[in-house]
């Protein structure tokens, strides 16, 4: 069973990393499916229209298939218009639809302008909101950003630093915390996850110091966690726990806002870093990276990202199954 790629803005550089993830994967069996307008690939490579994903497998190494989704405007690349928002949207849609009724393996997200799609009336934050509302999870929802290097989970996300301040609650970091390490567990193998929880201030709060964050929320969150047996420790200044000896310590560091988690990720490992939402009934996987308009239709947007979010994706279902398999037992 092959993963259901989505569209993306046609406009950025989704059409022509598809391109490419289908040229580096044609012989590798890792195949994937394709859910967009054929109009965006044509003439770069083969595609062919299927009518369900089940054909795909047959398909893949001499075409790439795809589930037609035809755009309302034809595409100029870097150039993204709205108009085209109600097909990105339906993309999305109709992958995990058909990852809930188990008919892909996961759902691969090219990247989205949260811009275009607002002023086409969507009406979420990112994709991470939306794919928790087409599951029906809304609320459980968690961004893990990871690559070979490191893990990353920000409590507080989409949101400014001032809003970030307001929402961090014991509660919501527990919630969080409990989310990533049962993922670590079922996603990714991780039979004893170690989960390293970072500070919100400067030092760690210095011992109040520097603000009370860390004793009054994070730390008895901390103490939460660890009551229900998960390897949870900290809170660690956050200028410290990045570095190579201290990543070789957990599995995954729990982090207060969306860019204390994601500044480290991709400056460690920008190409090969890959955002997964946690929380979902369905694996969803996504590159780390916009859409690039300024580049959009170049030829010089890395691949790297969608490869590894491909390989992480298909890695991802099945440890989930052999997870639940051995649950059944």
């Amino acid at each position: 069973m092959f993963p259901a790629l989505t569209m993306g803005d046609p406009a950025g550089i989704g059409p022509e990393l598809t391109v490419e993830a289908w040229r580096r994967q044609r012989e590798s069996g890792e195949g994937f499916i394709w859910i967009g307008d054929p109009a965006l690939l044509n003439g770069h490579i083969p595609t062919q229209a299927v009518a369900n994903p089940q054909e795909a497998e047959a398909i893949f190494v001499d075409a790439l298939p795809v589930l037609p989704l035809a755009l309302a405007k034809p595409v100029t690349p870097g150039q993204p218009d709205f108009v085209n928002g109600a097909a990105v949207i339906e993309s999305i849609a109709l992958a995990t639809k058909l990852a809930l009724a188990g008919a892909v393996s996961a759902v691969v997200t090219n990247p989205i302008s949260k811009h275009v799609l607002k002023q086409a009336g969507f009406g979420f934050p990112g994709h991470t909101e939306f794919l928790a509302d087409l599951c029906g999870v809304t609320g459980q929802e968690v961004m893990l950003l990871a690559s070979p290097r490191l893990r990353v989970v920000p409590v507080t996300v989409h949101v400014s630093i001032r809003r970030a301040l307001e929402m961090l609650t014991a509660e919501r970091i527990v919630q969080v915390g409990q989310i990533l390490a049962r993922a670590l567990r079922s996603d990714f193998g991780i039979e004893k996850p170690r989960l390293a929880v970072a500070g919100l201030n400067p030092h760690a709060g210095e011992g109040g110091l520097m603000g009370d964050e860390e004793q009054d929320t994070i730390f008895p969150a901390i103490e939460m966690l660890r009551a229900e047996g998960i390897d949870a420790f900290g809170p660690l200044p956050p200028d410290t726990m990045f570095t190579e000896k201290a990543r070789e310590s957990y599995d995954a560091a729990l982090c207060m806002y969306h860019d204390q988690a994601l500044i480290p990720l991709k400056t460690l490992d920008m190409a090969s870093g890959v955002n997964a939402t946690l929380g979902l009934p369905i694996v969803r996987t996504s590159p780390d990276h916009g859409t690039a308009f300024d580049i959009a239709g170049q030829g010089k947007a890395d691949v790297s990202s969608l490869l590894a979010a491909l390989r992480m994706a298909q890695e991802m279902g099945a440890h989930r199954r052999a997870f639940g398999e051995k649950q059944a037992k």
